[in-house]
């Protein structure tokens, strides 16, 4: 992979991870195009991943820093619990117990955690189905297809007003299992998993934000799952270099690109984007007859 590679997979990554267009098909679509090895490119995704990890907390650091204070508030009470049992069984007296989930942004932290439990199991077992598809433009053709016929369903749901006291954890867990599909080319996992909040009820801004929040546990698994990429390839300084750029890319463009489309997915409908994947899965199967 040259330097100008890496830059160009690294933008296009970093601003359609967020947007509901499958970041993975365009960039399936960029490397069948360019004839781009998958098995040496796996160190440059690797690093891609952090990067857009970087990027999401960057930007949503006001809900990941409080998710994260609860965690620790949550785990004290825990801890302060399991101190009143011993001492109601040693006095035979009946102390109250602390609420776990005594607020929002604990319910929050508990449905990411339930919702990325099936999308992790999931995209272990699909991942070299997923990495097969991606081999050819067909496949990511039919996933953008099918992003889009989502998209466009989910501007006809009604307006929803649920936040995270009013979620069932029996929703988030189906939201993982459908998210985990999206593992494959094309299908668009910040757009299905979006479409799949709005189906449920969710407040329009809390979707958007549990949709995005949702890759924090993604790139976490899928860097730690290409790690041993990093070591295990013989790469030049060269090499090594444009991928450093490419990354750097991938980051900044995500970071910037998520304050943006945030206000869009909070405000607008969906149609535009369900057109364009009809437009790019149309040009992607149409190649992958005509190039083939």
């Amino acid at each position: 992979m040259t330097t100008i590679e890496a830059l160009l997979l690294g933008l296009i990554q970093g601003i359609t991870e967020f947007i509901p267009v499958s970041s993975s098909g365009h960039l399936a679509i960029i490397e069948n195009l360019l004839h781009i090895n998958s098995e040496s490119s796996q160190p440059f995704v690797a690093l891609a991943h952090l990067a857009m990890l970087v990027a999401v907390i960057g930007a949503l650091r006001k809900e990941v820093k409080k998710l994260l204070m609860e965690l620790c508030r949550s785990i004290y009470d825990i801890y302060e619990n399991i101190k009143i049992y011993f001492y109601n069984r040693d006095k035979k007296e009946a102390r109250r117990y602390k609420k776990i989930i005594s607020n929002n942004y604990r319910k929050w932290f508990l449905l990411l955690v339930i919702t990325s439990i099936p999308t992790a199991l999931e995209s272990y077992i699909l991942q070299d189905m997923a990495n097969l598809a991606g081999g050819n433009l067909l496949a990511p053709g039919m996933g953008f297809f099918i992003t889009g016929i989502v998209l466009l369903v989910a501007d006809f749901f009604p307006r929803g007003k649920r936040i995270p006291r009013d979620v069932n954890y029996s929703a988030a867990l189906v939201i993982g299992l459908i998210q985990g599909l999206t593992v494959f080319p094309g299908v668009s996992r910040v757009g299905i998993t979006l479409a799949v909040c709005l189906a449920y009820g969710f407040q329009r801004k809390f979707a958007v934000r549990y949709a995005f929040l949702l890759s924090v546990p993604v790139f976490i698994g899928s860097f730690a799952a290409k790690f041993s990429y990093l070591g295990g390839v013989s790469l030049s300084w060269q090499t090594w270099g444009g991928y450093v750029a490419g990354v750097l890319a991938a980051g900044i463009a995500a970071y910037f690109c998520i304050g943006k489309i945030t206000k869009v997915l909070q405000n607008k409908k969906f149609y535009g984007f369900s057109v364009y994947c009809f437009l790019i899965g149309a040009a992607s199967v149409a190649g992958s007859f005509f190039l083939a």
